[in-house]
């Protein structure tokens, strides 16, 4: 009889510190109550902001959902705020939940965390979006800012409904 081997078990990640946990708490916040210009806020100014069709998609050379710089997320605001969007009339009304918060990386200054996420929308019919998301923040002497979110989404590569939203 030949012995099974097994993989060792990998180590679990950490979870991210309470302050760096409320501060993505806070960001997800904000965009479920529409709280755009505070939202906006978050954001460094050499932010990106990145929703992919495929995960392996090099933004540049592939369509994307969202592939925002940090002058295209003022630009999204500006627009959301308005209220002058046809795709949201009524607004969606949103909650989303994060969870299973891991550090991916840290060092000095930065932090990057994965999180799994459920966003539920609400206009007309309740939708539920869901996927990963990695958040790298900024730690400096203001405070904490948001150096990138990118949002990769369990139905991405399929029909996708309209995202006249922040994911």
């Amino acid at each position: 009889m030949t012995a099974v081997q097994t993989t060792p078990a990998t180590s679990p990640l950490s979870a991210p510190d309470a302050h760096i946990a409320a501060f993505l708490f806070l960001e997800a916040r904000l965009a479920d109550e529409a709280r755009y210009s505070e939202w906006e806020q978050l954001w460094a100014a050499d932010a990106l902001y990145w929703v992919p069709i495929h995960p392996e998609d090099d933004p540049k050379t592939n369509l994307s959902y969202v592939y925002d710089n940090r002058h295209r997320i003022k630009s999204r605001v500006a627009q959301l705020n308005t209220g002058n969007r046809h795709s949201q009339t009524p607004p969606s009304v949103m909650r989303r939940l994060l969870s299973n918060m891991e550090v991916l990386a840290d060092d000095d200054d930065t932090v990057t965390v994965g999180s799994n996420f459920a966003l539920f929308e609400y206009r007309y019919t309740q939708r539920i979006w869901a996927g990963r998301v990695i958040h790298t923040v900024r730690r400096t002497a203001d405070g904490l800012e948001l150096v990138s979110k990118t949002v990769h989404l369990v139905g991405a590569g399929g029909p996708v409904e309209t995202m006249a939203f922040l994911i």
